[in-house]
């Protein structure tokens, strides 16, 4: 085991950024890896494309956002956000609709802003320029086809970018967005979800959260459900007000 006053040996990395140029000529594994870590998982990063993880905070404004759908349960959650006067962001898979187009076109027809988030839902890290271009512009234009609607937002399946993503989401005309807070809404109970959220919520805020499992069939979301009722009225109650992604970052003028 390393002494207390061991330091790790140094290698020397050249880190380019995607555009070629260098970082600082040669670091140590650390700060490369460090560097990676953040730029492929950090919600503040830039280095794979244009992205967002917040709007105005200027304005008592919240944007709430679910992936992956949508799913057979989508429609109850429309009924709660219609029953709350709540707009929020879909960011969409396009096998999801593909496989119920008549459910997306409820989002859209609902006045919800809907998003890209690839066909198919993989990890793009370690995938090729080719193949993440292919699983945007596929999702692009499925949402197209089924909605009449042309994202202009994009969401990274597991808030992973990767070397081609910036030259995707350019050719498609998408700005990335990234989360302040996340429910994890698949694995903890509602009132969990919920707590994290009143806890955390505050202007300019964007919540992610899930009307989908990936591309799964019937998934249970009652997780979100329940925690999307409770958080509403509480949050309104604050002074809160909800927006779509676009909405909030546009600051008033």
């Amino acid at each position: 085991m390393a002494s207390r006053g061991d330091r790790l040996p140094e290698r020397r990395y050249d880190v380019f950024m995607p555009n070629g140029a260098l970082i600082g000529g040669s670091v140590s594994l650390l700060a490369a890896g460090g560097f990676m870590a953040h730029a492929v998982r950090g919600r503040a990063s830039t280095v794979f494309g244009p992205s967002v993880y917040h709007g105005d905070r200027a304005r008592p404004a919240i944007a709430l956002t679910f992936d992956d759908g949508p799913s057979e349960s989508t429609p109850a959650l429309l009924r709660i956000l219609e029953r709350h006067n709540v707009p929020a962001t879909f960011f969409m898979c396009g096998q999801n609709v593909e496989r119920l187009p008549a459910v997306a076109r409820q989002v859209a027809a609902a006045g919800h802003q809907i998003g890209n988030h690839t066909d198919s839902h993989p990890r793009l890290d370690f995938c090729s320029s080719d193949f993440i271009y292919r699983e945007l512009a596929a999702a692009q234009e499925k949402i197209i086809r089924h909605t009449g609607v042309t994202p202009r937002l994009f969401r990274a399946p597991y808030g992973v970018r990767w070397f081609g993503l910036k030259s995707a989401q350019q050719r498609l005309g998408l700005l990335g967005v990234m989360w302040g807070t996340i429910g994890r809404d698949w694995k903890w109970p509602a009132a969990r979800v919920t707590k994290l959220f009143l806890n955390r919520a505050g202007a300019g805020d964007i919540f992610c959260l899930h009307d989908g499992r990936r591309t799964e069939p019937s998934p249970d979301i009652r997780v979100t459900l329940e925690a999307v009722e409770v958080m509403i009225p509480a949050l309104k109650e604050r002074g809160l007000r909800f927006e779509t992604v676009s909405q909030i970052l546009c600051p008033t003028s």
